[in-house]
């Protein structure tokens, strides 16, 4: 580090109680010539200073992130879909579990319509059978219903891939692995 660079990292480490993982962060980030303003501070564990100086790094908004709500895995996701370009504005939102993120990030990657799944109705499970419905141009609207679970919203998925009539075990009462045990029956009358 410069004479400058000292200055800075000293008056942070004397202002404030950081442990060594954090000063570290602080360190590197001087050394890089990145605004560490954005993430020295006490309320940020190591590793979301490291996500936010790797945000820094790749020349990113991080002010999408940047937020002491979001968890390290959140910082993440958006971090990621920052990197691809994408809009976080879609999910860059403290309600959303940073799995939800995921499935909300993989969906605009593959430009899904986001927007049919888009709520915290839907766990990151039941997410992530919507998404794969949508990338293979099902008819998700047969499923995509909060009453179906993750697994039931999979086996009504398999179906509709397969080309069967899932109608005999489209009933949110059949717990999954009946509703397998039918697929799998109409499957072989097929």
């Amino acid at each position: 580090m410069n004479q400058e660079q000292k200055l800075i990292y000293n008056e942070l480490i004397s202002k404030y109680n950081f442990n060594e993982e954090q000063k570290h962060e602080i360190e590197l980030g001087l050394q890089e010539n990145l605004d560490v303003s954005w993430y020295a501070k006490p309320e940020y564990s190591w590793q979301k200073m490291n996500e936010i100086r790797w945000g820094l790094e790749g020349k990113l908004d991080v002010s999408w992130y940047a937020k002491p709500e979001f968890s390290t895995y959140q910082m993440s996701e958006i971090r990621e879909g920052l990197e691809h370009s994408l809009d976080v504005s879609i999910y860059a939102k403290n309600k959303y579990e940073w799995q939800q993120m995921m499935e909300i990030k993989e969906g605009l990657m593959s430009n899904i319509d986001v927007s049919l799944y888009t709520t915290t109705e839907f766990n990151f499970h039941q997410m992530n059978q919507i998404r794969l419905g949508l990338y293979k141009s099902l008819d998700i609207s047969i499923y995509a219903r909060p009453e179906f679970d993750g697994f039931q919203m999979k086996q009504i998925r398999f179906g509709l891939e397969n080309g069967i009539d899932v109608t005999p075990y489209l009933n949110p009462n059949i717990d999954w692995s009946e509703m397998k045990e039918i697929r799998l029956e109409l499957q072989g009358n097929k």
